[in-house]
């Protein structure tokens, strides 16, 4: 990589100090919010430029753009040159009819697309990145496009840097720059600066927009935003990408596509048939012809097939955010309905994650504090056991100080509440400190002056406390107590230092299982004097030879809802796997009080899966609910285990070192409340209340949105198959049905017009279609085990049905206009325009009943009737517009209606009624046989 030429005002070369007075910032302040906003105005959003967007009148072109809409555009030039050779005496109503009817498809073409756009964008705001900042000297969270030059970051592990910007503080900071660099290693960073230009990946004290902190804490002072980035200069030179369309857009294209030839296949037999059956005799005869055969086409074909499907799914899932669970890709709602195995972790997500203190273990005793949550209120009871009282006050303070001190985290008060900020485990120090007589006086005497970060490798923590009174320095570190022990070498006994002995180190575990088996989380807290000076860099090599304090239990009650989430995921067929980084005791019993698993079951640790070989674990992953000490590799290990049989899997996540595991994932969910900006990123859902039971929810709504996309789909193509079955039999035996002899005039007669055709296309298929991608379950879809992946959206009894449906309206239809013909198979006395009239609204009819039939399976249309208001609604605008076309005289010459009798109206409802009763009996039929082979299974 090649260095940059000098530049006199490169932050990289300057001093941290220099940097910032530059830019006009206090590091210790930071920008005052007027200041802020100033250089939002003047700046811009911290944003990459996107791609423009589409102008409106492109945006009605488009609507325009589609094979189908062309050949209604033939359609209207076929009209145009039959009216011209017949004279042009009168207005081309055909042709007008035709373009009025491309308009309106244009328009619910807009305002479907427009829709879908309002959704997807109001999900991205939902997902967009935060960052954290000092403003006018307190930290806050602000989304990462709100950042200005002068900001001073707040780093720390897990956090997406949101803008570059040049170091002013770091304590083992590492980043993971592959992004922009193309390095697979981590890079050190410090904010000394650098003796020269350097490359990119050389900028040591600079943290750039788009890398990830993998360890370490620091704050830094933003440099640049937006496109002015590193960034945003290799934005400049990518060119735009196709994303890959999810297996259900693929199918829906599929399908599209073969019904498309089909129809197409079937409209050039049609008019064949129509030629040979009736002839060809004039100008006149060719364009009725050609105009069935396109308007057949076109209606027969769900045109607007794609954009309802993005409209449902954008619609659904902003539902599902409304409900915490927050899906960043539309299309993953199709896999999360599929899911068959949830990993979870324990701690926020199954249990309440208000961690209290409350037992403390020393040499001398024990001490249970009261009070739960983050209000400081609570007192100690002490239980000495081989000290005195003093000894156990004195020893139980020393443990909960160190913990304070070992802290990244806040607790704030306002307004009588207290929350906190950071990880609610050191939280519970702060609330403990509280609760012990001088505590927090003893807390307030140490400046912390250095710190070695907490990775889930080392499982510990320290800083490096300076005392201001006696001017020494001093180590505390917190961590798992098995770790921890590994470390120490003396034990603090009152104010005496001694040897820890076997038994002592012996005791303390023994206490650790026992704290454990309550479903406590154990820490262990120890010390080490370092002398006036401190050592000239601070490492893990520091944290030896280290003073036991002593051990502390943590409770972090299971959440009420979750264990009947548990159940209903068992009851969907849904493995709930634990996978904590907490003692297997404690885990054991919290999966037990929770339904996960039951007690005495195994529960694989860590060093259990190290020691099992791939084809062991395989099996070993089948029969395993609960997974405790673990690493963030094995959680990979884990989800590749379940895969490997074919399972669905989604794992939650919060920590950075999660991200790997949760891109693995066939659902990876990060914690909107705990979870790292790295996690965020990561995911394809993110929970905004960090609660197993909304991802139950979740997978509960996914397949409500998969059922609701299978109910359209179902209502669509049976109710175009209809029409087209309509034409084709009423072409076929319109000498059986009266057709023939209806008009002695010699022209061809059909049983419905081309612009009958369109219209019925034009009121029956979005409206209702739309509706039911919004429809609230009807079926216990957590009754059934989850859909298979290779499972197709629209298998062979779905095709059948859609089959009968349609063959069912053609002969309701066709019967209609037989009853009221002379002559055909039951003689009636009226006219042919009465009796296409008929026919027409009894299709249009039948169509909005086959929207009732469509709602389900198997349940009664009867069943949760009027819960879908918009169903009703579409239904009602339909049918109000087909009274319209059939007793309005412009509509009436327009479409080829006559006014239809109160009688008439009746009969046309009866026969369409028929779609409704016959559908009604299958499923009744249905039904029983399923619960028939429910009773002998």
């Amino acid at each position: 990589m090649t260095a940059r030429a000098l530049d006199p005002t490169d932050p990289t070369l300057l001093s941290a100090e220099a940097v910032a007075l530059d830019l006009g910032v206090d590091p210790g302040i930071g920008l005052p919010d007027d200041v802020a906003a100033q250089r939002l105005a003047q700046d811009g959003p911290n944003e990459l430029r996107s791609t423009p967007a589409v102008p409106l009148w492109r945006k009605v072109l488009r609507q325009f753009q589609d094979p189908l809409v062309y050949l209604l555009l033939v359609a209207i030039g076929i009209s145009l040159i039959a009216w011209v050779g017949e004279g042009a005496e009168s207005l081309p109503v055909d042709a007008i009819v035709i373009a009025l009817i491309v308009v309106a498809n244009a328009v619910l073409g807009l305002v479907q697309e427009a829709k879908a756009e309002s959704a997807v964008a109001a999900l991205a705001s939902m997902t967009a990145a935060t960052s954290t900042v000092l403003r006018a000297g307190r930290l806050v969270t602000l989304p990462a496009a709100e950042l200005v030059r002068g900001d001073v970051l707040s780093l720390s592990e897990g956090d997406s840097v949101g803008a570059d910007a040049r170091l002013l503080s770091a304590t083992a900071l590492r980043l993971e720059e592959a992004s922009l660099t193309g390095e697979s290693t981590t890079t050190a960073k410090s904010p000394e600066p650098l003796p020269g230009p350097v490359g990119l990946g050389d900028r040591r004290n600079m943290v750039h927009r788009g890398t990830a902190v993998v360890q370490g804490v620091g704050r830094a002072v933003v440099t640049a935003t937006g496109m002015d980035t590193e960034m945003g200069q290799i934005a400049e030179l990518l060119d735009r990408t196709e994303q890959e369309p999810s297996p259900l857009r693929r199918e829906i294209a599929s399908v599209s596509k073969v019904l498309g030839l089909l129809v197409i296949g079937i409209a050039a037999v049609v008019m064949a048939a129509i030629a040979l059956l009736n002839g060809v005799r004039n100008l006149t005869d060719a364009v009725t012809i050609l105009l069935m055969g396109v308007s057949l086409a076109v209606a027969a074909v769900p045109e607007g097939l794609p954009a309802i499907l993005s409209l449902v799914l954008a619609l659904g899932v902003r539902a599902m955010a409304r409900r915490n669970a927050v899906m960043k890709d539309l299309h993953s709602v199709e896999t999360l309905g599929s899911a068959s195995v949830i990993c979870s972790d324990k701690t926020g997500t199954l249990t309440r994650n208000e961690m209290t203190l409350s037992r403390i273990i020393t040499p001398s005793g024990r001490v249970e504090l009261t009070g739960t949550g983050y209000r400081p209120d609570g007192e100690a009871r002490y239980e000495p056991t081989d000290g005195t009282p003093a000894d156990l006050a004195r020893e139980a303070r020393s443990v909960v100080v160190a913990g304070a001190l070992a802290n990244n985290a806040q607790l704030l008060e306002e307004d009588g509440e207290w929350t906190i900020q950071g990880d609610p485990t050191e939280a519970a120090f702060l609330v403990a400190i509280r609760k012990l007589e001088d505590a927090e006086r003893l807390v307030s005497r140490y400046e912390r002056t250095a710190e070695v970060p907490f990775t889930s490798q080392r499982k510990m923590m320290s800083i490096l406390g300076h005392h201001l009174d006696d001017d020494e320095h001093r180590l505390f570190v917190k961590g798992a107590p098995d770790v921890l022990l590994d470390h120490c070498d003396a034990v603090r006994v009152g104010e005496r230092v001694v040897p820890l002995d076997e038994e002592q180190r012996t005791g303390f575990l023994r206490a650790v299982e026992e704290l454990s088996a309550s479903a406590y989380r154990t820490l262990g807290v120890a010390y080490r004097d370092v002398g006036p000076d401190g050592p000239a860099e601070l490492d893990e090599s520091a944290e030896s030879h280290l003073v036991l304090l002593g051990v502390v239990g943590i409770i972090d009650p299971p959440r009420d809802e979750a264990r009947q989430a548990v159940a209903q995921a068992h009851r969907a067929g849904i493995r709930t796997v634990m996978i904590t980084g907490d003692h297997p005791a404690t885990a054991a019993r919290i999966a037990a009080d929770l339904g996960i698993s039951r007690s005495g079951e195994q529960v694989l640790s860590g060093a259990d899966i190290d020691a099992l070989d791939d084809e062991d674990f395989r099996r070993a992953v089948l029969r395993t609910a609960v997974y405790a000490r673990v690493a963030p590799e094995h959680k990979l290990r884990i989800i590749d285990a379940l895969q490997s049989h074919g399972l669905v899997v989604a794992m939650t996540g919060d920590g950075v070192n999660d991200a790997p595991a949760l891109k693995s994932a066939d659902i990876g969910i990060a914690m909107g409340i705990t979870g790292t900006e790295v996690t965020k990123e990561s995911s394809r859902m993110i929970l905004g209340d960090d609660n197993y039971a909304t991802i139950v929810d979740a997978v509960r709504q996914g397949r409500v949105i998969f059922d609701n996309i299978r109910k359209f789909l179902r209502y669509l193509l049976s109710s175009n198959l209809g029409e087209v079955a309509t034409v084709f039999f009423g072409v076929v035996l319109a000498g059986v049905i009266g057709l023939s002899e209806a008009d002695t005039s010699g022209a061809i007669v059909l049983p419905l017009l081309a612009t009958q055709i369109l219209w019925i296309n034009l009121v029956t298929d979005s409206g209702p279609a739309l509706a039911m991608g919004i429809d609230p379950e009807i079926d216990d879809v957590m009754a059934r085990p989850p859909r298979q992946q290779t499972d197709r959206i629209l298998d062979r009894a779905m095709w059948r049905r859609i089959a009968f449906i349609g063959l069912v309206m053609a002969v309701v239809t066709l019967l209609t206009i037989d009853l009221m013909l002379p002559g055909g198979l039951v003689e009636g006395a009226e006219s042919l325009e009465t009796a296409r009239t008929a026919g027409f609204t009894t299709l249009v009819l039948a169509q909005l009943f086959n929207a009732l039939n469509s709602r389900s399976d198997e349940s009664s249309a009867f069943r949760h009737l009027t819960d879908n208001r918009w169903l009703w609604a579409a239904i009602t605008l339909a049918l109000a517009l087909q009274v319209a076309v059939v007793t309005v005289p412009l509509l009436q010459t327009a479409f080829g209606t006559e006014t239809l009798g109160l009688g008439q109206w009746l009969v046309c409802l009866a026969m369409a009624s028929v779609v409704l009763w016959l559908e009604e009996l299958s499923k009744l039929v249905r039904r029983r046989r399923r619960r028939h082979r429910s009773d002998r299974a």
